[in-house]
């Protein structure tokens, strides 16, 4: 107990400092990794470690020798294992509002109210039609790969264009539209699927889609449902269902308005079945 005492005593305002930085830098990571593979897989580390602690414990030679021989594979083995994670890590450091690029600031000073009209009156003759519809905002992080994928169109955004390119039975009805700014840069894409294995199996390849891309990017996904009709919205791996016309363009507008970041993180982003 005194050399507890003592110790405590001793902890000055660096020590406090030092330990608020580690403790944050932490939570920051469980926070990139929370509800992904990435999570199952630390898990299992940390019994191989507590396994190996204990095998050494217990004199148990053979089973320690292994154990450590393992760890020490692992660790390169993670490395590959968790390239996807560190690339979100690495994207997300470099989406820090220390960093903050013109990108965001153009938008923001430009007329998004009349961008957010057409993206949303679209989307609401879309869900009342019910014709499946995949739109992808792109923010901060650049996706050109994935507009490579689609048929060029680089035209102003409109609703009456957008309505026309998920039109069922034409060629690029089944891709993803990509908006960049004030233009749709490409139709027809083709997104990556979410790796996320807790999603529930009615969600279909537009959702999963979705996700996909909003777990790689910082991205912002709209979704019509081409069954219910029903309009969703996906960021940063989460997914938002069953939402209005009003809240579809207060979710917009508060992604590209540099003054309502913070809002916006604090939203309520849910998964619910169809």
């Amino acid at each position: 107990m005194e050399q507890l005492l003592e110790m405590v005593s001793n902890i000055g305002i660096r020590d406090i400092i030092d330990m608020t930085i580690v403790a944050f830098v932490f939570y920051k990571l469980y926070m990139l990794i929370r509800d992904t593979r990435a999570e199952q897989l630390i898990k299992g580390l940390l019994i191989l470690l507590v396994a190996t602690k204990l095998s050494e414990w217990s004199k148990l030679f053979v089973v320690n020798y292994i154990l450590n021989k393992t760890i020490t594979v692992g660790f390169i083995a993670l490395l590959i294992v968790f390239q996807p994670e560190l690339r979100k890590a690495l994207e997300h450091l470099g989406r820090s509002r220390l960093l903050l690029t013109k990108n965001i600031v153009e938008i923001a000073h430009e007329d998004l109210d009349s961008r957010i009209k057409e993206i949303s009156d679209a989307v609401a003759s879309l869900s009342r039609q019910k014709i499946g519809a995949l739109i992808i905002l792109e923010r901060e992080t650049g996706i050109s790969e994935v507009i490579e994928t689609g048929n060029s169109i680089e035209g102003k955004i409109s609703s009456s264009l957008l309505i026309n390119i998920f039109i069922p039975n034409t060629p690029l009805h089944d891709g993803a539209v990509i908006i960049r700014k004030d233009k749709i840069m490409a139709a027809g894409c083709f997104l990556p699927l979410s790796e996320n294995p807790n999603l529930s199996k009615k969600l279909g390849t537009r959702h999963r889609a979705a996700l996909g891309i909003t777990e790689t990017s910082d991205a912002l996904a709209i979704v019509v449902s081409e069954e219910t009709g029903g309009i969703s919205v996906a960021m940063a791996g989460k997914l938002s269902r069953f939402l209005d016309i009003d809240t579809l363009k207060t979710i917009i507008k508060e992604a590209f308005s540099p003054e309502k970041q913070n809002k916006l993180m604090n939203l309520k982003w849910r998964h619910k079945n169809d």
